[in-house]
């Protein structure tokens, strides 16, 4: 390893566990991104500034982003698609995927009815025991999400772009073989990328394939579910319902019919707060660092022209 520090310039709030990681792993804030051999965008940051820092100091190798989705920054990996770039993706999976499991048992166990009850009812619910868990993507989260399924004894598919065979689940498929995994699938989870190809890809068609006592889960990206459709889907009693961290539009404005869909849980985008994952994410910038100055290649690395 180089004993010279690998000077970052920090967009955004340099916050204490973020500059802590930096001096243990052998870089140096610069306030002058002249002088930056790599970029750390961190909270409070935004893409306009990243945006203009690259383009007024291009020569900039490598920048590091706060989140797994890399949406909000598509100016700049257009830009510059010949950067190193690397991504969170993978870093927040631990708390992501419990947010997916907690979502889960609470529409099997029904108790968003139960929260708005108001007098006794007759005993009813599902166990997540032996059930068939579809898993779309299969990144960090992806397998963490699978992982805590699996201690369910549940019967597991996941489905991603690439069809090599995820080893901790029962079957692997292709995006191609979506809609003919849906009809025997008991719990859907979507935790893939936002990207051009995944847009809506549960589509009315997709939601009318699934069994009607299927539920679905969404704690990926909000663009990943038709939200028309979904209404429609919830409101005909085509599915029991869903719960979603993420939805599109996001946030959800007030009025919104699934506020008022009682098949339907709602959370405000909870499954990572700024909390769980400031931790988390210096912990994932102090390891590429460590890794960037002993030549080794980064983790979370993006593909500018996959969109993730």
């Amino acid at each position: 390893m180089s004993d010279t520090a690998l000077r970052i310039r920090v967009i955004g709030d340099l916050f204490p566990e973020l500059a802590e990681q930096l001096a243990a792993t052998g870089a140096e804030a610069v306030q002058d991104a002249a002088d930056a051999q790599g970029i750390v965008c961190s909270y409070g940051g935004t893409p306009a500034e990243l945006h203009d820092t690259l383009a007024a100091h291009p020569g900039i190798p490598w920048v590091q982003l706060p989140s797994a989705g890399i949406e909000a920054f598509a100016a700049s990996l257009r830009d510059h698609p010949g950067l190193i770039w690397t991504s969170a993706k993978g870093a927040f999976a631990l708390p992501v995927a419990e947010h997916a499991l907690a979502l889960t048992l609470a529409l099997l166990r029904e108790l968003p009815e139960r929260v708005r009850a108001r007098s006794w009812a007759p005993a009813s619910g599902t166990s997540l025991h032996g059930l068939h868990v579809v898993v779309v993507g299969a990144g960090g989260v992806g397998l963490e999400i699978v992982r805590l399924m699996k201690c369910f004894d549940t019967r597991v598919t996941v489905v991603r772009r690439r069809g090599e065979p995820v080893a901790a689940a029962d079957r692997t498929v292709t995006d191609a073989e979506l809609m003919a995994v849906l009809p025997t699938a008991d719990v859907v989870v979507l935790a893939a990328a936002a990207t051009p190809d995944t847009r809506q890809l549960i589509d009315a068609a997709a939601l009318a394939a699934l069994p009607a006592h299927a539920v679905l889960i969404n704690i990926a990206r909000g663009a990943l579910v038709d939200t028309d459709a979904l209404v429609a889907a919830l409101g005909a009693g085509r599915i029991a319902g869903a719960a979603l961290d993420v939805t599109d539009p996001e946030p959800l404005p007030d009025g919104h019919p699934l506020w008022e869909e009682p098949r339907a849980l709602i959370t405000p985008h909870a499954a990572d707060t700024l909390e769980m994952i400031r931790p988390l994410y210096a912990a994932r910038v102090g390891e590429n660092v460590a890794r960037r100055r002993a030549g080794r290649e980064l983790v979370g690395l993006v593909d500018p022209a996959a969109g993730y």
